[in-house]
């Protein structure tokens, strides 16, 4: 333990200070740890009392797999030449910042080794079932950027983005707090898990031009820009009928009807992308996309909280 305190130290000793290794983890993508971690107790909140120390232990876990998935991006990123000193974006800290990559690694894995304590506890108060699902996440955080064939040079990145964090993170949640998967559960992940995915779709949306030029096979290199945006825009929409089927049938509560004023920020990202072909034209309506994912989950959750309260 005094090691990983040794290592996150002199990480944010280097150059550059908290400031740069805070924007190193991309907090804006954080939303896409929180919302599936809320959005999965609020179920179980639903159904049974919640134990808040399991709650905090996942949400910490999460969010800490999610930074260190995002400084394995920016570290292999480097590695192999995709970010210069010219990228668009919060990326770039080893070419901009001058933070040695290996820094980056380390502090990495050192987020991966108090996820798996954190992990251990849950699986002591809850299933240890939970470690083996919680460490294929964690080695799929590694590869998407990682391996010899990284998920992100594919056009699978979308996928796995959105399933893992999305339904997978959400039945972890429900199930640490109620020993139980349900249908009812699954349903309602996916309109979570097609934002969350929504949000890796927008960044290669912005990047596609570098990551054709770098070898990428993302969606956005393989269909076309504007062909990504229309996707995009027919993705966010069955999120919202998915979600207006699952009131109708009483899986979701009447209060879920909130969520829907995320679609006004949902209409911002594909107005926002429209007509744009320089990547730092797309940044407002990539940040439109993480916003739309946080909006939604929050409402959503808060909705289910309602329908217990009222």
């Amino acid at each position: 333990m005094q090691s990983t305190g040794n290592n996150i130290k002199q990480a944010l000793n280097e150059r550059g200070g908290f400031h740069v290794w805070w924007r190193l983890i991309r907090p804006h993508t954080l939303t896409a740890s929180f919302v599936p971690v809320f959005v999965g107790t609020m179920i179980a909140f639903n159904e049974d009392t919640i134990n808040w120390l399991l709650f905090f232990a996942m949400l910490v876990a999460s969010l800490l797999i999610q930074a260190a998935t995002n400084m394995f991006n920016e570290y292999y990123d480097f590695v192999r030449g995709l970010d210069t000193d010219q990228s668009v974006g919060i990326g770039g800290s080893i070419v901009r910042d001058g933070i040695a990559p290996k820094k980056i690694r380390n502090l990495a894995f050192t987020f991966y080794g108090i996820s798996i304590l954190l992990g251990v506890y849950i699986c002591m108060a809850s299933s240890w079932w939970i470690a083996v699902i919680g460490l294929v996440c964690m080695a799929f955080g590694y590869l998407y950027t990682g391996g010899p064939l990284p998920i992100s040079y594919t056009p699978f990145g979308e996928l796995f983005s959105g399933v893992l964090m999305g339904t997978v993170i959400i039945g972890i949640t429900y199930f640490i707090q109620t020993g139980t998967v349900t249908a009812e559960m699954i349903w309602i992940s996916i309109p979570v898990t097609i934002f969350i995915g929504s949000i890796n779709l927008s960044n290669n949306i912005r990047d596609r031009d570098g990551d054709a030029l770098g070898g990428r096979k993302t969606i956005a290199v393989l269909i076309g820009r504007e062909s990504s945006i229309t996707l995009l825009a027919i993705l966010m929409l069955f999120a919202y009928v998915i979600t207006a089927i699952l009131i109708v049938l009483g899986v979701l509560p009447f209060w879920s009807l909130i969520t829907f004023f995320s679609a006004l920020k949902a209409r911002e990202v594909i107005r926002d992308f429209r007509g744009k072909t320089e990547p730092i034209e797309m940044m407002p309506a990539m940040a439109a996309t993480g916003k739309t994912n946080t909006i939604y989950g929050f409402l959503l959750g808060i909705s289910l909280l309602l329908s217990e309260l009222i």
